[in-house]
């Protein structure tokens, strides 16, 4: 019989790692702690009829959808179509906005328009962003980083210089530009990685080529049918899921996982992947079992948390685009009340997403379906009263931009989810959305381990281990946490199928 593997969690690392695994011949079961599966990938629907994603939202890097796909001989559009943004998004600033168009040609002759002779400079630095993408994505990022020694690759050692690992982004991006509108515009892309612009590799702007380069699309009916997508895949292999079934505890006996405690019964296996939240699958270790102790997250930089609003308003809102970013105030005093003072932002910065202008069955006929999301520290104490009165100030602020008064009035839904909501439904470690931040102190080998050092089949997948958090990365680790199990350093289309 086939080895048994128990996978707890079902986000995208998940259940990417069910599928390689299964397309390998083990028998692997999933359990996810809440109703739905997907991790943060949810939707929930409303009785009127709003469909929310509650998670992600921008579906960049479309080659990795489509790497995943065709390794198990299917197809993106055998699951979902997928529709091009354009403009790809809205920034708005304290006086004018920007809409930043599809194609690279448009794209620099925004770059032009705004700041003479940034065009040209926009293709030095695309171009650059593109050898990085091309190198970062297919040899960099797929490493299992147990050793440096992995990448004494002699195309990253030729690639060094170009991939600017010891030059901060922030320093980067002002090489090229100078007019503050076009800076926030290419800082903006790191925002997922989250830290600083000042403390993330410059290595990164490849996030502009996979964003910028590739286009800014969006899967008709939601992030959902990603998941639902990899769902049927992993079914069609064999994979069984098991829902609202939490996990208690991981078995160990003479130094190896055997199975794992749920409310009600033991599941036996030979291997566990632990893709829900690091830390919190190292709780349901004894002690002396786990790679880190708590003191090691307590340094640890995380990625933001989030107060997100789902709204369902009785109207059509004017002048208000898919994705628009609300970058009136400063980027740099945002970051720093996240990272450097932990405390609910004095001057925020805010993303709306209204899907409803792409695709009209997500919320009924006249209405439109709009999620407010502020990135904000973790670990904050986030009651009611404090979420209003950023949810006042953002949608003054909507309002003011698409020129609609008492928007208030027209919201015939309204859901509010922040810090605790992220604890509960995910046992994120202090709330966090996104994982650990990609600093230069917490790239590669500097990151949390993929392998438990004292538990030898217990292994670890996700976004706050490699390659770090996003869609796509977590799409990636699950495929490297298969390739560890399997024994093999890389997994081809002709192996899987």
């Amino acid at each position: 019989m086939a080895n048994k593997v128990i996978i707890i969690g079902s986000g995208f690392s998940g259940l990417s790692a069910a599928c390689y695994l299964a397309a390998a011949g083990y028998e692997v079961e999933v359990f996810e702690k809440n109703a739905q599966l997907g991790g943060r990938a949810r939707q929930f629907t409303t009785a009127d009829g709003f469909r929310f994603d509650m998670g992600p939202s921008w579906y960049w890097m479309p080659d990795v959808m489509e790497d995943f796909f065709r390794d198990f001989d299917q197809r993106v559009d055998d699951f979902y179509n997928l529709l091009p943004l354009n403009p790809q998004f809205e920034m708005v600033f304290a006086e004018d906005s920007v809409a930043v168009p599809a194609g690279m040609a448009e794209l620099r002759s925004l770059f032009e328009e705004i700041e003479p002779g940034s065009g040209q400079q926009f293709d030095r630095f695309m171009e650059a962003a593109r050898f990085k993408y091309e190198v970062g994505m297919k040899d960099f990022v797929t490493k299992p980083c147990h050793s440096w020694w992995e990448f004494v690759d002699l195309k990253i050692v030729k690639s060094a210089l170009k991939l600017n690992l010891l030059t901060d982004f922030r320093k980067y991006v002002r090489q090229y530009f100078k007019d503050p509108r076009l800076v926030a515009l290419m800082e903006f892309p790191v925002i997922f990685l989250g830290a600083a612009p000042k403390d993330i590799p410059a290595m990164y702007s490849l996030m502009n080529y996979g964003g910028y380069g590739l286009g800014t699309w969006y899967p008709e009916g939601g992030f959902v049918k990603i998941i639902e997508a990899m769902v049927t895949v992993a079914k069609n292999l064999g994979v069984t899921f098991h829902v609202q079934r939490p996990v208690k505890r991981i078995l160990l006996e003479g130094g190896r996982a055997v199975g794992v405690r749920l409310d009600d019964e033991t599941q036996y296996c030979d291997i566990v992947v632990g893709s829900a939240d690091y830390q919190h699958v190292e709780s349901l270790l004894p002690m002396d079992a786990r790679n880190y102790p708590l003191s090691y997250w307590e340094k640890r930089t995380f990625a933001p948390s989030c107060l997100i609003f789902y709204l369902g308003f009785q109207t059509k809102i004017q002048e208000l685009k898919h994705h628009t970013l609300f970058f009136e105030n400063e980027l740099e005093r945002h970051v720093a009340d996240i990272y450097t003072h932990k405390k609910w932002p004095e001057q925020p910065l805010f993303y709306v997403c209204c899907p409803s202008k792409t695709d009209a069955n997500v919320a009924p006929e006249g209405c439109e379906n709009v999620f407010l999301l502020m990135p904000i520290a973790t670990g904050l104490a986030d009651g009611e009263e404090v979420r209003e009165e950023y949810f006042r100030q953002m949608i003054a602020r909507l309002e003011k931009h698409t020129g609609s008064q008492n928007l208030v009035d027209s919201i015939i839904f309204k859901r509010s989810y922040c810090v605790q909501d992220f604890v509960q439904d995910y046992n994120a470690y202090e709330g966090n959305a996104y994982g650990l931040a990609n600093t230069l102190k917490q790239t590669a080998v500097w990151k949390p381990s993929i392998r438990n050092k004292k538990v030898e089949n217990l292994f670890y997948t996700g976004q706050l281990t490699v390659p770090g958090p996003g869609v796509p990365p977590a799409i990636i680790s699950g495929k490297i946490i298969a390739q560890e199990v399997i024994g093999k350093k890389d997994l081809s289309h002709e192996e899987i199928v």
